[in-house]
């Protein structure tokens, strides 16, 4: 006899299907008419349709719906989310990008991000009471790294393709790849200052016994014991186990799979052992296998899935040859998780503790206030007292306002306050400054992730306006030729239509798989495949245009 059956499966799937259904018949206009992109639309529906609301999407009443599993789900959700979208990001910069971009990349991940630490604390530690220096330097650390998802839509939409430089669009592209995980090594230098603080009372013989102890990386960890020491032991703990173990090994992972995959893909290719769904289904597969290999040993899982994708393209081999292929499933599997990371994160936004004076002492204004403070003073002064350093990628104050005011906080700093949540005891079992911290970090972190989304996500159809209004032409450079694969593709927003509509000829586009033009293959132009018939079973053709420069792939 037919039953209804409203299972929280059921429930999830059908408004997944449906909200990629809906916007997928408009899919075009809200991403290069718009300029909207994908998470904000995402984080929107997530919060219509979570607990907050309509009350359909409820994390708590999912699988054996114990007490408290939204975190572990959040995490879960949050680092594969990212790592497959790492290795995405990884192999689609080009050829060894890291080592001819070395100076610009360091810049940015070691002062830079200091800079902007340290900024971000002060914000803190201005705007929210009853938080100690160390404590907003934990808050700080997990908002810091600007976001590898929402980086690389700012970096390879529709708006950048018509406005931005290739070379910023790039930086922008590694930087939030790479920074994403040197995030940890901020993160565990407050918390081992406050592991080992000196602490009057404890002895040699109590120490690490007040509070269970827990690895320092993991999803399950239990809280870190106060041990004592002082800034000496917590320096030297810092530099062996994050940085030798956690960030060094994690790069040694991810460069030795990436390195290996890339051999294993080449051999299987002279071969004609590997199709086209595998083929381009590696990075996805690299992704989920480092995400569970690193989580498993306790190293930095992001930072290994980045440099594994730089790895897999050091030659420029794989990003040539899944051009080659018309890749269109990396791309599928970025909008899926997308999708659905972002309306999961809209739907566990805790906007009950936005508003807590008599507590946390948060209130709203006070999250008003640090938003704007934190948009203004966490990137932007970093960007213009160091971009005359790295002229090669940032080459005036305008380029360097954009990369400053483009710096989103996103899913990264759900990732590291959900990780931070297992580093700390549970609430009220800790001293006075462990509780005021966890009561406040999960409240201010999600405030500035949802500011972010919505801001950001509306300043690039704002700026597009603007660009409108004060005639800004687009960009018109590396020009590459494209065949249209369908009559009812539509045309790139920085492309033109040539050839009764059978190529396109587009401008400024990111992929590139080398630097520089004369490292590509040479291919015939058109006129030449009309005189010689030769190119009728040319897909598509990567040709100099006239004086505009050499198309890249």
């Amino acid at each position: 006899m037919p039953t209804l059956d409203v299972s929280e499966l059921n429930i999830v799937l059908g408004i997944f299907g449906a909200f990629i259904i809906l916007y997928g018949i408009i899919s075009v206009k809200i991403k290069s008419a718009w300029f909207l992109g994908e998470a904000l639309p995402a984080v929107a529906i997530g919060v219509i349709l979570g607990p907050i609301a309509a009350k359909f999407i409820d994390s708590e009443r999912w699988g054996s719906a114990a007490d408290g599993q939204t975190s572990d789900i959040t995490l879960g959700v949050a680092r594969v989310m990212i790592g497959v979208q790492l290795v995405i990001a990884g192999y689609q910069l080009p050829a060894k990008y890291c080592l001819h971009k070395i100076m610009p990349l360091l810049l940015c991940l070691l002062p830079i991000m200091t800079i902007m630490w340290l900024f971000t604390t002060l914000c803190i530690l201005t705007t929210i009471p009853n938080l100690t220096l160390l404590a907003c330097l934990v808050i700080g650390s997990c908002v810091t790294c600007t976001d590898p998802i929402l980086s690389q839509a700012i970096a390879k939409g529709p708006f950048a393709d018509k406005f931005v430089a290739r070379d910023l669009r790039e930086i922008i592209s590694s930087e939030a790849g790479a920074n994403d995980g040197f995030g940890f090594p901020f993160l565990m230098l407050a918390v081992y200052l406050i592991r080992h603080a000196d602490i009057p009372g404890l002895t040699s013989h109590n120490k690490g016994t007040d509070v269970e102890a827990g690895p320092a990386f993991g999803g399950s960890a239990g809280a870190i014991p106060l041990l004592g020491g002082g800034v000496g032991v917590a320096l030297g703990n810092w530099f062996l186990e994050t940085w030798l173990y956690v960030v060094l090994m994690s790069i040694v992972i991810g460069a030795l799979v990436g390195f290996v995959a890339g051999k294993a893909l080449k051999f299987a290719l002279r071969k004609k052992w590997v199709d086209s769904e595998s083929y381009l289904l590696y990075p996805t597969a690299l992704g989920l296998w480092l995400v569970g290999i690193c989580g498993m040993l306790g190293t930095d899982d992001l930072l290994a899935c980045f440099v594994a994708g730089n790895a897999l393209n050091w030659d420029g081999e794989y990003l040539r040859e899944t051009e080659a292929r018309h890749d269109e499933v990396n791309s599928v599997m970025d909008v899926l998780l997308n999708f659905g990371g972002f309306m999961y994160i809209g739907s566990v936004i805790p906007w009950s503790e936005f508003h807590q004076p008599e507590t946390t002492g948060i209130t709203i204004p006070r999250l008003i206030g640090l938003g704007f403070m934190v948009l203004l003073l966490r990137r932007i002064p970093a960007i213009l007292m160091t971009y005359k350093f790295m002229p090669s990628v940032c080459k005036n104050y305008k380029e360097a306002l954009f990369m400053g005011y483009f710096g989103p906080i996103g899913a990264g700093a759900v990732f590291y306050v959900e990780h931070t949540r297992h580093l700390f005891p549970e609430l009220g079992e800790g001293d006075g400054e462990e509780t005021n911290l966890v009561r406040a970090m999960i409240p201010v972190v999600y405030w500035l992730v949802l500011f972010s989304i919505v801001v950001h996500g509306l300043s690039i159809p704002a700026l597009n306006l603007i660009y409108g209004w004060y005639g800004v032409k687009p960009i018109q450079e590396d020009a590459v030729e494209i065949r249209r694969l369908s009559i009812r593709v539509p045309t790139p927003v920085n492309a033109a239509v040539e050839d009764k509509g059978e190529h396109f000829v587009a401008y400024n586009r990111f992929s590139r798989p080398v630097f520089h033009p004369e490292e590509l293959p040479v291919v015939e132009n058109r006129g030449q495949r009309r005189s010689t018939g030769t190119g009728a079973n040319t897909d598509e053709a990567f040709v100099p245009v006239a004086s505009l420069g050499f198309g890249t792939p």
